[in-house]
């Protein structure tokens, strides 16, 4: 039997458009007001663990698709179609048939009236350091196991019927102390009341030496729920050591990363170490885990409330000698960009930076491409081709993930640079407010194409390389002497493009001199912090004992007549 063309082809058309669809809701039991946020659907091929927690830019990453909901009613169903933008699939009619794993989540959004008359919806942190997944109250639903089956159309229910827990509070010990703040900046900014937070380690001997007064260290970088790294007891003899870590190729970390927490609290009492406070900070706030503790259009005042409001009050609580001289800032990654931009917008309040594996501190070696001179952040592009950007890669040069790639999970968790992730919280930090009252954007997300508008903002305000060159003659004989920055060659977010350009510039400046160091770990991956004796997995660890000898040096060499360097060394 033959049959018309015309029938075959609106056959295929039919099967080839079938498809399933999503709808997710919250029962009045978890809310009887309605809710703001953003509507998350993962679904995920294995149930190794929840789909939520499979979401990255690995090739085995689970697949997204978000949707922004604004008051959404107990029992009111959002929608999920084929015209929802995912991660890394597009759609879902581009979804395979087969079994799926199915969770959604609510990510609540929470209202600000600005001070600057912006009315914006935002995650507001709990506590979490800003993370989807666990924020406390985030809704959630159980996984759900599916099947979608080619050419037939399903429709399935998801509920939001669970909700992450509060986060409990940290305790306080003999040498690890909490401490929280209303910053009146912060607040002032937001319309509401804005915290800061901090862990402070004590020096040994603290309460038996009233009279001694103390160097500050910030040890800058992501979200700590705690002062990590520090354990007063070793771990026990039996802790399994059967872990295996990717990234480092090992197996038994856990057990090395309590050893070195317990060989860190045995360096801090013994007899001939210096005796300082260490210093981690909780800034974490509406667009990310912290704020890059600088002054923002988007976010506030950050930098003034970290530098005028909490350090006052720790070195008034905890007997700090509170002069510039006495301070130094050090971290990765986030926190190595942290401590260089501490070091170059508040220069005469700290006396030296070491920053590891910062992030990009030129931005005309953003990553891997040149904000200014490229035309695409996802793309280098030619008169025929298009060669996409890489994102990632390992010690070989493999490559994990491209920008693209990395850039469309973002907005798939977030509009307005509300995923809570890397690109968004510098566009966040670094642009300027847009009319909508979002943090305008440095490139189409979708496209890549890059705004030189923004980009001119960006240069002037947190290019770290064009600030040091443009004020050099007023930034260079506070900042010489100051500057310690390391990374491996083979960073993973290629980190150390930008380095080299800093390095040339510190290299050869005058009147005055940098005096600097620039150093490199050969084939050494993110986040490669100064020490080539040791492997990475292990410097890492260390932060607060590497830098020791250069701030003690430092301090005999600048510390002003007169300065207390006798109370503080018991």
């Amino acid at each position: 039997m033959r049959y018309p063309l015309l029938l075959i082809l609106g056959l295929f058309f039919r099967i080839a458009h079938a498809q399933t669809t999503f709808t997710v809701s919250f029962p009045a039991s978890q809310s009887k007001t309605p809710l703001d946020g953003r509507v998350l659907l993962i679904l995920a091929k294995s149930n190794t663990s929840e789909p939520r927690s499979q979401v990255s830019d690995a090739v085995e990453t689970a697949q997204l698709f978000g949707k922004d909901a604004d008051g959404i009613k107990p029992n009111q169903v959002v929608d999920f179609g084929a015209d929802v933008f995912g991660y890394p699939k597009r759609s879902l009619k581009d979804l395979a048939p087969g079994e799926y794993y199915v969770q959604a989540v609510l990510h609540k959004y929470e209202t600000f009236k600005r001070k600057d008359g912006h009315t914006v919806k935002l995650p507001m942190d709990r506590g979490e350091g800003q993370n989807w997944r666990t924020a406390p109250g985030n809704l959630y639903s159980k996984p759900l196991k599916i099947s979608l089956k080619a050419g037939s159309k399903q429709s399935v229910a998801v509920v939001l019927d669970q909700v992450n827990p509060p986060i409990e509070e940290p305790k306080d010990t003999k040498f690890i102390k909490h401490i929280k703040i209303q910053s009146k900046r912060l607040t002032e900014f937001w319309g509401r009341p804005m915290y800061l937070g901090a862990h402070v380690l004590l020096p040994a001997g603290f309460a038996e030496h009233p009279e001694a007064r103390y160097p500050l260290c910030i040890f800058h970088g992501h979200f700590p729920d705690d002062f990590s790294g520090f354990s007063e007891t070793p771990p026990p003899a039996t802790m399994d050591t059967t872990d295996y870590i990717e990234r480092f190729h090992i197996y038994g970390y856990k057990k090395q990363v309590a050893q070195e927490a317990y060989d860190f609290y045995e360096k801090w009492t013994s007899k001939n170490f210096p005796r300082m406070l260490i210093v981690e900070i909780q800034h974490a706030n509406p667009y990310y885990d912290d704020s890059y503790a600088v002054n923002s259009e988007n976010l506030g005042p950050y930098g003034d409330a970290i530098m005028y409001e909490l350090l006052p009050e720790i070195e008034k609580q905890f007997r700090g000698i509170g002069q510039g001289w006495a301070r130094f800032t050090y971290g990765g990654s986030t926190g190595g960009w942290e401590a260089l931009a501490a070091q170059v917008f508040y220069p005469d309040e700290f006396n030296g930076c070491f920053a590891a594996c910062p992030d990009p501190i030129a931005f005309d070696a953003y990553t891997v491409f040149n904000l200014y001179k490229d035309k695409n952040a996802y793309y280098a592009e030619g008169p025929f081709r298009r060669t996409p950007r890489p994102g990632q890669r390992n010690y070989l040069g493999q490559v994990k993930c491209t920008v693209e790639e990395t850039n469309h999970r973002e907005l798939a968790l977030g509009t307005h640079s509300r995923s809570g992730d890397q690109f968004d919280i510098w566009e966040a930090v670094y642009s300027p407010v847009g009319a909508d009252g979002y943090p305008k954007r440095i490139w189409n997300k979708l496209t890549g194409e890059i705004d030189p508008a923004v980009a001119t903002y960006w240069r002037d305000h947190y290019d770290l390389l064009h600030i040091l060159r443009r004020d050099w003659k007023t930034l260079g004989p506070k900042v010489a002497g100051k500057i310690h920055i390391y990374c491996g060659d083979m960073d993973n977010y290629y980190l150390n493009n930008a380095v080299y350009l800093m390095e040339d510039f510190l290299k050869t400046v005058q009147n005055p001199s940098a005096s600097s160091e620039v150093a490199y770990g050969d084939r050494a991956e993110h986040c490669w912090n100064g020490d080539p004796t040791q492997p990475n997995y292990i410097t890492r660890l260390r932060y607060n004992t590497m830098y020791i000898d250069k701030i003690m040096k430092r301090i005999e060499i600048s510390a002003p007549k007169g300065a207390d360097l006798k109370s503080w060394r018991y």
